[in-house]
C-alpha cells in the first residue's frame, strides 16, 4: 500500500505470484485435461487471484485485468476449450470471474453479519419462511 492508499502494487505483486505458479503447472503435470490442470489452477493459483480480490478489493480497472488476465492463462492451458471464449470456459467449468467471485464474497458477508445482527436480537428472520 502506498501513501494514497493504493493497492496497485499488492495487485501486481499477487498477478506475478500467480504467474509463476502457472508456469509450473505444464512442467509438472503429463496431461493438460481438465481432470489434470483445473484441481491445480484451483489450489495454487486461484486461491491467490481470490484473495487479492476480496481482501483489496481493486480500486482500478487496469488491476482488475491484471488479475484476470491469470486466469484466463490458466483457463487456457485446459485441454478440449479451446473453441470456447473465456465466460464460455468459466460457464463450462463451473467457476466464476474474479469480479463476480468479488461479489458472491461481499454478499456472504453481508448475509452473515444480518443474520448474525438479527440472531443477537433474538428474531429469526432468516429461519423461517414467510407466509
Amino acid at each position: 500500500m502506498n501513501e494514497k492508499l493504493d493497492m496497485s502494487h499488492q495487485c501486481v505483486l499477487v498477478a506475478q505470484k500467480a504467474n509463476d505458479l502457472l508456469g509450473c503447472i505444464p512442467s509438472s503435470v503429463a496431461s493438460r485435461l481438465r481432470e489434470g490442470i483445473l484441481p491445480l489452477c484451483s489450489a495454487l493459483v486461484r486461491p491467490h487471484l481470490e484473495s487479492c480480490v476480496q481482501l483489496w478489493s481493486p480500486q482500478h480497472r487496469t488491476d482488475m485485468e491484471l488479475l484476470e488476465r491469470g486466469q484466463r492463462r490458466a483457463m487456457k492451458m485446459i485441454q478440449g476449450l479451446e473453441h470456447l471464449s473465456y465466460e464460455e470456459r468459466l460457464r463450462e467449468l463451473g467457476l466464476f470471474g474474479l469480479e463476480e467471485r468479488r461479489f458472491q464474497g461481499d454478499l456472504i458477508v453481508a448475509f452473515q453479519y444480518l443474520r448474525e445482527a438479527y440472531r443477537k436480537s433474538g428474531d429469526n428472520l432468516f429461519s423461517k419462511g414467510l407466509l
